[in-house]
């Protein structure tokens, strides 16, 4: 078994890190490289939708990001435990029609000894914007620039 680090009992340091780390890799719209961050047997709810395993989670991201095109995501740490993270987050993405969405939500996530997540349940709401109202401008796929500001400095 490889170590996923920042690995608990959390700081708030390492939660922060944590959750840059999951946000870079969501950016990265690689569904195999992302699923490597959660246990074999991963559990998650993710609006209605329920996943579990590895493959699961590669066959749902793959069939996610085909659908909400130019994806951005920005995740905020909201509350930590030893071996729990709270986060919010806010994504932005566009429909095969053109249509802008921006979404808003919360994630409660839970992590094996390794580092590795082991549940994630995601509450998730979605909100139809212009294109002129569209926040996250940075080149993609890939990472938040670092200068790029985060959600709480954009106001969401």
């Amino acid at each position: 078994m490889t170590d996923r680090p920042p690995l608990p009992p959390f700081t708030e340091a390492t939660a922060i890190q944590k959750v840059r780390a999951a946000e870079n890799g969501w950016n990265s719209r690689n569904p195999e490289a992302v699923s490597l961050a959660y246990t074999e047997d991963t559990s998650w709810r993710n609006r209605d939708t329920f996943v579990t395993g590895r493959a699961e989670v590669v066959a749902f991201l793959t069939q996610k990001w085909e659908r909400e095109l130019d994806y951005r995501l920005i995740k905020e740490l909201w509350a930590y435990t030893e071996n729990r993270i709270a986060v919010r987050f806010v994504y932005e993405c566009r429909d095969a029609a053109g249509q802008w969405y921006r979404s808003h939500g919360n994630e409660n996530w839970e992590f094996d000894e390794h580092g590795l997540m082991r549940v994630r349940k995601a509450s998730i709401n979605d909100q139809p914007i212009t294109e002129a109202d569209r926040l996250f401008h940075w080149d993609a796929p890939g990472p938040r620039p670092e200068d790029h500001p985060g959600l709480t400095e954009l106001g969401l």
